[in-house]
């Protein structure tokens, strides 16, 4: 059924009852309430001198969203069942003003403070020009002013005490607000992808729907309570709780940088093998709850894969989509891959973070990798459509300095991987996300310093400066405190006087002390040579295949793209 759109009046006592009944509500993608008292009092203002304040759209449907529950000290009711519910698309600010000042509810503003809405007033001696609702009260008569709360629901005695000359203006205005008309619009038997389009085309300006944002409110269900069961209570589920509890759990494995987009991805590919947005938007909502516990082991499976691996930490993933095909494959296998079906899964990761493979088209791509991981856990190796051909040139080519790039991402993780030693002590360098934000993080140590290149190795330009080649990764507090811009032979020297153990060390760095011109400061011998073991330790995890493709121009083409990814 198409959907379509109903233009009905709606009285006073229809609008707030249909709130208080849960008829109406307020999804959670709606920002927060921020007119004000001030705001609230104009909008009442303009009731009162019958203009029009603008019409309501809801969209209208029996779909169960996540929705605001509680307006100020208000808890509001959840409809019954089956029931149809018109969540606010436009017209929320007014509709909440309206409804505070008329129960008079105490909200909290954004300093915190609560804000009493029954402390709005009506002028009895203001001119039809002048306002006639305010909250300037000071210097007024008891009996010159009365709240909008009371003139609503105040009971006969107390309005009969106002002077008489009053009465009429108080029957006025309230015969104002009961009989006035507001205009709502009926947006009708739509999906909730359309709805949210027009949510974000009215609010144009505003900061659009994300993907996430629709989903949470898709989601939301309340499964009710048992009631053969003693003591039962109804269970919610709640995308947003859910990811937050998740995100909390993966920070203790340093995993926590994983957003909430590449979550949906997991589970559109486990239900549909397809993750495009319409995919994921038409996802049933039952089957979506129902996999979520499943969802969030295979996540963990991943990610406990990828720390034994020795990526220990999350932001140095070259691609959060990653987590994509490898929670599929532990979804589909339940155990730690061995033998061929490791090397495999090696040769995919590493295909995949040196080929700039989601830099763009991620959606169809993660679709055709689904079907490689089928067949590496058929005890097949895949085909590949793009080639990665690791040489040195290849590696110098895309090797600048950038945390914001895969490919650097991708090196830094085999950095990770050789468990790389202090300096100073020959312990564990502790890796954490934290550290590594950005390329200038005092972890990230240029091992000849870029200040003591540019004064003494002027033929080389900066953009070997700042290479791949010459970063390790270090303790902050060496980095910052002791190295500084020393020369290699300098604040080595020291090293080796404090660590019995400074070849060994080195080696977790793919440096060798003795052969990379360290002694003499000579960065062209340190340069080649680390540049020819980072090559050759990548090259043993790819499985050499056939293929065609100009593997330079397609790293260069993409690397813009790559940049924006993360």
């Amino acid at each position: 059924m198409a959907a379509t759109l109903e233009n009905i009046p709606v009285k006073y006592a229809d609008l707030i009852s249909e709130i208080e009944t849960g008829q109406v509500k307020i999804p959670q993608f709606q920002r927060k309430f921020v007119w004000g008292i001030k705001a609230s009092a104009k909008l009442l203002d303009s009731i009162m001198k019958g203009y029009p304040i603008g019409t309501f759209i809801y969209w209208r449907t029996n779909e169960r969203l996540r929705s605001v529950r509680n307006l100020g000290n208000i808890t509001l009711p959840e409809p019954n069942h089956g029931e149809y519910v018109n969540y606010v698309l436009d017209g929320q600010q007014r509709l909440t003003s309206l409804y505070a000042a008329l129960k008079g509810v105490t909200i909290k503003e954004d300093d915190g403070k609560p804000c009493d809405y029954s402390e709005i007033y009506i002028d009895l001696l203001a001119n039809p020009d002048e306002d006639i609702v305010t909250t300037e009260i000071e210097g007024k008569k008891a009996t010159e002013i009365i709240k909008i709360t009371e003139l609503m629901k105040g009971s006969l005695m107390k309005l009969a005490a106002y002077p008489e000359e009053h009465h009429s203006k108080l029957e006025h205005y309230k015969e104002v607000l009961t009989g006035y008309t507001f205009s709502v619009i009926n947006l009708k038997n739509a999906p909730i992808d359309v709805a949210t389009e027009v949510f974000t085309r009215l609010n144009v300006g505003g900061k659009a729907l994300t993907l996430f944002e629709i989903m949470v409110a898709k989601t939301y269900h309340i499964f009710p309570a048992d009631k053969n069961i003693a003591n039962s209570q109804d269970v919610t589920f709640d995308l947003s709780e859910k990811y937050e509890e998740l995100s909390a759990e993966l920070s203790a494995s340093h995993y926590d940088t994983i957003p909430s987009s590449t979550i949906l991805q997991v589970i559109s590919i486990l239900l549909e093998k397809d993750c495009t947005r319409k995919t994921i938007l038409k996802l049933d909502k039952m089957q979506f709850i129902a996999i979520w516990s499943d969802a969030v082991e295979c996540i963990k499976s991943s990610i406990d894969f990828f720390r034994s691996y020795g990526i220990v930490v999350g932001r140095i993933l070259p691609y959060n989509a990653l987590l994509v095909p490898f929670s599929y494959f532990f979804y589909k296998h339940k155990h730690n891959p061995t033998g061929d079906m490791k090397k495999r899964l090696e040769d995919f990761f590493w295909r995949t973070s040196l080929g700039f493979r989601y830099s763009s088209g991620v959606e169809g791509k993660l679709v055709q990798d689904i079907a490689k991981i089928d067949k590496i856990i058929a005890g097949e190796l895949p085909k590949y459509e793009w080639a990665v051909n690791v040489n040195k040139e290849f590696v110098e080519t895309n090797g600048w300095f950038s945390t914001g790039k895969s490919f650097i991402k991708a090196i830094l993780c085999l950095y990770a991987k050789q468990k790389p030693k202090s300096f100073d002590n020959n312990l564990d360098v502790i890796i954490d996300n934290s550290w590594l934000k950005i390329a200038s993080s005092k972890n990230y140590h240029h091992f000849f310093p870029k200040s003591w290149l540019q004064k003494n190795a002027k033929n080389w330009d900066g953009f070997f400066v700042n290479h791949i080649v010459n970063i390790t990764i270090v303790d902050g507090f060496l980095n910052k405190n002791v190295i500084r811009a020393k020369s290699p032979s300098n604040y080595m020297k020291d090293f080796h006087k404090k660590n019995d153990e400074l070849n060994e060390t080195m080696k977790t760095h793919l440096i060798d002390v003795e052969k990379d011109g360290i002694w003499d400061n000579n960065y062209e011998a340190f340069y080649h040579n680390r540049l020819d073991r980072i090559t050759k330790a990548l090259n043993k995890f790819i499985i050499q295949q056939e293929n065609n493709f100009d593997v330079l121009e397609v790293y260069q083409d993409t690397e813009e793209l790559e940049e924006q990814e993360s």
